[in-house]
């Protein structure tokens, strides 16, 4: 290697010796560096300078033989801060690897409802602007090894998968990693350009809920809202409660159970009984949640067959017979329930 003398001092060789497998970033460990000095950057790195909280010149594989010509930015800082003539001068050089790393990540968060959520996995990514990535993580963060930069990425792709998985419901993401990796990368891609870096991949390697909300998702996937499986819930651990105490029972149980159930009273318009096995389930349904039976909405039953007829039919979907709510009293003309004997209001039999 020729050294040669600027103003008296012997250049130095400015290189990242010894970087080892997963090294991201890397600090040349001094400060002091004279118009003349060799910069060596190997393949698949770059190197950046660094001064006042700044980055300015970024230098790419080759050998560089530092002068005012290839360092136009930091030049120009030098000559309105200090003259540029100045030996040494002061500056950092960074040097980043360009090739492509994997870090981890993995928190607790909630879904649109409130679901607790804990999910973890990994994701791949590499420097695409090292001067953009100097000035606002390495420089910007004071993160300088690559220990603390894969600690900074982590958080900051944890808090904006946070924020992300909120927007969403349980059953969109629960069990779906998948797509729940190919939505998290859509959205973290930008995030990430910010700062100089391209997201490659991510991938979800798990996502979980607690025990409870593990068993509602049967509930929610039928169709039934949050707030009635939590009351349903309600209902289930208060008789629990009362079963545990026999003298409590009788005085709790007069107080608790009525009011929880009067909610299933309203309900009950919205259910449907499976014809099959008399299972109830939610108007949305369209087969038995117990038996897998085909649902319709139920109506009137037939007096002839017994076939339980759609809502509004006139005529019996297995027979033909007419159906009718009720009959009316020959009599005085009232109303009369369909089976019914004699009149409520006036007591003559019914014709059957």
């Amino acid at each position: 290697m020729i050294r040669f003398k600027v103003d008296g001092l012997m250049p130095k060789v400015i290189e990242w010796i010894g970087a080892r497998e997963g090294e991201i970033v890397w600090r040349y460990p001094s400060e002091e560096i004279s118009w003349g000095d060799n910069l060596i950057v190997h393949e698949y790195e770059a190197a950046v300078f660094f001064r006042d909280g700044k980055a300015y010149d970024v230098f790419r594989a080759g050998r560089h033989v530092l002068t005012t010509v290839n360092l136009p930015l930091l030049t120009r800082a030098l000559s309105i801060i200090s003259g540029f003539d100045k030996i040494p001068f002061r500056a950092t050089v960074v040097f980043v690897s360009l090739k492509q790393f994997q870090g981890r990540f993995g928190a607790q968060s909630q879904t649109r409802e409130l679901a607790p959520l804990k999910f973890y996995g990994s994701f791949w990514f590499r420097i695409e602007d090292p001067n953009l990535f100097v000035n606002e993580v390495v420089g910007g963060q004071g993160v300088y090894t690559t220990d603390k930069l894969q600690e900074f990425l982590r958080g900051y792709l944890n808090e904006r998968l946070i924020d992300a998985l909120s927007q969403y419901s349980l059953i969109e993401v629960y069990g779906k990693l998948d797509e729940t990796s190919f939505l998290a990368k859509n959205l973290l891609y930008d995030a990430f350009k910010k700062i100089g870096l391209e997201l490659i991949d991510v991938k979800f390697e798990g996502i979980d809920t607690t025990p409870e909300w593990r068993d509602r998702i049967f509930y929610l996937r039928t169709g039934v809202q949050a707030p009635e499986v939590l009351r349903m819930e309600t209902i289930q651990k208060a008789a629990e409660s009362l079963s545990k105490s026999s003298g409590a029972a009788m005085g709790a149980g007069i107080a608790i159970i009525p009011p929880l159930f009067q909610p299933q009273a309203a309900q009950a318009q919205t259910m449907i009984f499976c014809p099959k096995c008399g299972f109830q389930n939610p108007q949305t349904a369209k087969f038995c949640s117990n038996c897998g039976t085909q649902l319709q909405a139920s109506g009137p039953s037939c007096q002839k067959c017994g076939t339980i007829n759609p809502m509004g039919a006139k005529f019996c979907i297995n027979c033909g017979s007419p159906l009718q709510a009720s009959n009316r009293c020959l009599k005085c003309g009232s109303e009369v329930q369909v089976g019914a004997k004699f009149c409520p209001n006036c007591g003559e039999k019914i014709a059957q």
